[in-house]
């Protein structure tokens, strides 16, 4: 199973440092999320959270940057190591940063929107996703860091069932027939959108625990219905 190497990365040497900066990638990409939604409800303001949200998106591209030299250095010296496991690492490390990059997006979000969530049809299912997607951080990192197939697996099926509940509000505000103002329909359309890609790029970090190589970055679309159906 791939999650047999991924353990074998946690054995000394260059790799031992790279998966522990990647851990800590999806560390600091929570504490974005986190951040950037306190700044959307209303709890912190922009001028407190953006330098620091900012920095820590350096932080996390620093990181990239040091886990792919990590990598180099051993394999150069190490002919015969694990290729495909390293080759996930460093995948599943572009996950990491593009989440970072999310996470701004949902800062912005916050800082350029001045009206209020008001709209209870949007508002609480987005209210309900953004929580179980701050949750599936630790759940990733867990998953990840022990190797863990029933973690990944039900890491996977969580983040599914967010993605299709953020498709399910796009279908709504675009079948909408009442009237919402444009301003309000493109914020709740942007949350809706950079949570599903947080989610997905966190379901596709746990993909490496137990999938092979090749199925890292294609994840089969699952449809609203199916998600609805799995919470019951």
């Amino acid at each position: 199973m791939f999650g047999q190497l991924i353990a074998a990365l946690k054995s000394g040497d260059q790799l031992e440092i790279a998966f522990s900066e990647f851990l800590q990638m999806i560390d600091a990409a929570e504490w974005m999320f986190h951040e950037a939604n306190d700044v959307l409800r209303g709890k912190k303001t922009e001028e407190a959270v953006g330098e620091p949200l900012y920095n820590k998106d350096q932080e996390i591209n620093q990181l990239l940057r040091s886990v792919r030299i990590s990598i180099v250095t051993h394999l150069s010296v190490n002919p015969v190591a694990d290729i495909p496991g390293c080759l996930a690492l460093m995948s599943v490390a572009k996950d990491a940063e593009r989440i970072g990059d999310y996470c701004k997006n949902v800062f912005e979000v916050g800082r350029y929107y001045e009206d209020d969530y008001s709209i209870e049809r949007y508002h609480d299912p987005l209210e309900d996703i953004r929580k179980r997607t701050g949750e599936l951080f630790k759940a990733v990192h867990d998953a990840f860091e022990e190797s863990s197939v029933k973690k990944a697996k039900a890491s996977i099926k969580a983040a599914d069932r967010i993605r299709g509940e953020c498709d399910a509000v796009e279908e709504t505000l675009l079948r909408d027939r009442r009237e919402v103002k444009t301003h309000v329909a493109v914020a709740y359309s942007l949350l809706a959108r950079h949570y599903k890609r947080v989610a997905s790029h966190l379901a596709n970090i746990s993909t490496a625990v137990f999938g092979r190589i090749e199925d890292l970055d294609f994840r089969k679309p699952k449809k609203a219905k199916e998600s609805a159906a799995d919470s019951k």
